[in-house]
């Protein structure tokens, strides 16, 4: 129940966030170039849900939305999630059955699949929490050109946090990225980008 509870103030505090970036980013920021050093980035991956392994081929043909982060992350996470809920209820139903949200944890030593399954559902029943061994994840994380380091925090009781870059991934219906948007980006603009991808129906 502490959980919920936990989960139902988050989203409180998301809501409130999002309200206050419509107005803070009516200049909206470009989506950022999906290129470092010269090297393409993204690409399949293959990570562990509650209902075993999921990998990112298996939603070809649809939109899929990729975030990095981990769930007692205290503030960006759910801000990024609650953009991508809010972003899917814009749409119609049929559109928003083509759009698959994945949330992949870096911090399995507390991210259990069963919890992912739980806080992913939160948000959105679009939407799917992975883990898996250090490696997979650092594996991803380098393909996606994100980053992750543990912080210690001797003081609290959750003993560390995770300092993570922050972006919305948004992959095309072939399973390329297509571009990203950083996390306090809008609902609207998310679900622009959304839409111009669901319009390219070629195989």
């Amino acid at each position: 129940m502490s959980q919920l509870k936990t989960l139902k103030i988050l989203l409180i505090l998301s809501a409130c966030l999002l309200a206050g970036m419509v107005a803070a980013f009516a200049l909206k920021p470009a989506p950022q170039n999906i290129q470092a050093s010269g090297q393409q980035l993204g690409g399949d991956f293959t990570l562990t849900s509650e209902e075993g392994p999921v990998s990112l081929s298996d939603y070809k043909g649809k939109v899929v939305v990729l975030y990095i982060g981990y769930a007692s992350c205290p503030d960006v996470c759910p801000t990024a999630l609650a953009v991508l809920s809010q972003a899917l209820r814009n749409l119609s139903p049929e559109q928003s059955e083509q759009v698959q949200g994945i949330f992949i944890s870096v911090d399995p030593e507390r991210d259990t699949p069963e919890k992912l399954a739980q806080y992913a559902r939160f948000f959105s029943d679009r939407m799917t929490g992975v883990t898996g061994s250090r490696e997979q994840i650092d594996a991803v994380v380098r393909q996606y050109g994100a980053f992750y380091r543990m912080v210690d925090m001797k003081d609290s009781a959750l003993g560390y946090a995770v300092d993570h870059s922050s972006r919305l991934y948004l992959i095309d219906r072939h399973g390329a990225l297509a571009g990203t948007l950083i996390h306090n980006s809008t609902p609207t603009e998310l679900g622009q980008w959304l839409q111009r991808l669901l319009e390219d129906k070629e195989s």
